[in-house]
């Protein structure tokens, strides 16, 4: 039985010794262009495509394939009699191997002088027609759009039979790889034109950077992905220099670290255990730092993960190194201070350079629920217009920034929330709470310091005073809360009561 291949690939990657053992089995080749080229150049020997079609390429090359002697050979199905007597009356010969990898298009935008002409030029038509046409028809004809897939080919053909098996992964594998490809240039013409990241129909492409050991329990499968073009300052960024890999609730916990960390301009550690912080402390080197996240919950913190966003030198890393910590993630490293870490066998250990750096302006956050999805925009604003003093003590410069503090930390912490700060440092936290005195209470139980002289900040309002009278019994000095409540003063009429100097936000901070 006489084969016949159609190869046309951008990556070049083993085309030559897959192209060249195809040939020496009797299989002809057709090709197209520059992989004609390299072929020949090989000694391979190959038919141009506009032999086959009988029509030169065209366009500048644009049309090439499109031709119903190519589609034809490909979508005949050969148990069909009908179909072999209509290719038999044109003059149309079978294709049984398309082996087609893409135009650059992802290499093409990544550079940094791309025009919108050079992108719309690396937009492929021709290969994801016929490697949508072969994987169609995949019962009939063998698809190959990864090089990576070569030898396992190679080796059934060899063999004497690609199974259906076989195939239908290869043609599962083209329709994963068209799909991402449209994805990946719809979203880079929406971007361009400047329109909304959350369209009607919103398809989303990702690479998978890891199979996990499991998930969040050992009966969960799970993978972790990361976006087409790594993020500056997102985990994926993060280069491992030391222990295990990466689980899945590490991932989870760390990246609730980093976004917390870059809140903060000041030398800041953030301690993060099950995805919330347990202790966050700013000073003016990050040694104090951490010492005023380690203090806030000494308990809490021993396997959990800390971030920060200096460069970590050896009066640092011996005092991490105390504890048993799950990962550290800095910007930079002291080789010194990296030795003493790396003597703790099962930390892991990430660098990540621009810790700080911001979320770009069209990023997105993104919760599966069953059956759906829920997408928003990521909480970037601290406060819209100036906090309103409404009680009669007016705070003190010293209080307003503790508050600023405590407020910027409760952004992160779970609905309902409450942090009590003092000297830029998390003394108590109250999260994921039904009742939100509940979390005012379990802020100041939490304390191992003595509250007195602290504020208070909680991520909504407060529906009753009862919080208030606690925060007054546990000798707070101010409170900053969003505002909004029918009882808004009721709630202020406590706080006068006791002295206690009360700002207003007038925006929320929920976080579920």
């Amino acid at each position: 039985m006489k084969y016949r291949a159609l190869i046309s690939v951008s990556d070049k990657t083993g085309v030559v010794e897959f192209a060249s053992a195809l040939a020496e089995l009797g299989v002809e080749l057709i090709s197209t262009g520059g992989t004609e080229s390299i072929l020949k150049k090989s000694g391979v020997a190959v038919k141009n495509i506009s032999e086959v079609t009988g029509f030169p390429e065209c366009l500048d090359g644009r049309v090439k394939t499109l031709h119903p002697k190519v589609h034809g050979g490909i979508l005949a199905m050969r148990d069909n009699p009908d179909h072999m007597l209509q290719l038999e009356t044109l003059g149309i010969e079978t294709i049984d191997f398309v082996i087609i990898n893409l135009y650059p298009f992802k290499e093409t935008i990544s550079k940094s002088d791309v025009t919108l002409e050079d992108a719309i030029e690396n937009i492929d038509i021709g290969g994801p027609t016929m490697l949508r046409s072969a994987a169609k028809n995949h019962k009939d004809v063998v698809v190959v759009v990864d090089p990576s897939d070569y030898e396992a080919v190679l080796k059934a053909f060899k063999s004497g039979t690609i199974s259906y098996e076989m195939k239908y992964d290869l043609a599962l594998k083209v329709f994963e790889h068209t799909a991402y490809y449209d994805a990946m240039i719809a979203d880079y013409l929406r971007k361009q034109a400047g329109k909304s990241p959350m369209p009607n129909k919103l398809t989303l492409t990702y690479e998978k950077v890891q199979d996990m050991r499991y998930g969040e329990n050992p009966h969960q499968k799970a993978s972790f992905y990361k976006e087409v073009f790594t993020v500056s300052g997102t985990l994926p960024d993060a280069k491992q220099l030391h222990g295990k890999e990466l689980s899945f609730n590490n991932i989870n916990d760390t990246n609730a670290a980093i976004a917390l960390l870059k809140e903060f301009d000041r030398p800041t550690a953030v301690a993060v255990k099950h995805a919330v912080p347990c202790g966050v402390g700013t000073g003016y080197d990050i040694h104090q730092a951490y010492t005023k996240a380690y203090d806030c919950d000494p308990q809490s913190i021993f396997g959990g993960i800390v971030a920060l966003n200096r460069r970590v030198d050896v009066k640092t890393a011996e005092k991490m190194a105390e504890i048993f910590l799950e990962v550290i993630i800095a910007p930079e490293y002291e080789p010194d201070a990296l030795e003493v870490l790396m003597k703790k066998k099962n930390v892991r250990i990430m660098l990540l350079e621009r810790i700080e750096a911001p979320l770009p302006s069209d990023a997105l956050e993104m919760k599966k629920v069953m059956g759906g999805m829920l997408v928003q925009e990521p909480d970037r604003l601290l406060l819209e217009g100036e906090p309103r003093v409404v009680t009669e003590r007016i705070p003190t410069k010293k209080e307003m920034e503790e508050l600023m503090f405590a407020w910027t930390v409760c952004k992160h912490v779970k609905s309902n929330g409450i942090v009590i700060s003092k000297d830029g440092q998390t003394l108590g936290l109250g999260q994921g709470q039904v009742s939100r005195v509940w979390a005012a209470e379990n802020a100041i139980r939490q304390s191992n310091f003595p509250t007195k002289g602290s504020v208070l900040a909680s991520d909504a309002f407060f529906p009753f005073g009862d919080s208030i009278r606690e925060a007054a019994k546990a000798g707070i000095t101010a409170v900053i809360q969003p505002g909004g409540s029918v009882r808004d003063q009721e709630v202020i009429d406590e706080a006068n009561k006791y002295g206690i100097a009360m700002v207003f936000t007038g925006m929320r901070h929920f976080k579920h």
